[in-house]
């Protein structure tokens, strides 16, 4: 999952992408908890951000209630 992010973003630098979205991936129909899922994705974003690329801007967009509060507790408002 960690890759799936990480690969994401280095493609979207590559390509002068300013900001890009992400789903909260593998929550759905594969059943990857929310929470650990969340994590890795804020973990993953927040150190690939620490070194210098196009990418400004990174959204994570939850479909529901549970996925929002993971992601909620590990970002805040």
């Amino acid at each position: 999952l960690a890759n799936c992010y990480r690969n994401s973003l280095t493609l979207a630098s590559e390509h002068g992408v300013k900001s890009i979205a992400f789903p909260s991936i593998s929550t759905g129909v594969y059943g990857y908890p929310s929470g650990k899922a969340a994590k890795v994705a804020v973990t993953t974003v927040t150190k690939w951000l620490q070194n210098p690329g196009s990418v400004e801007l990174v959204r994570f967009v939850c479909f529901n209630d549970g996925n929002y509060d993971a992601y909620q507790k590990l970002v805040g408002s």
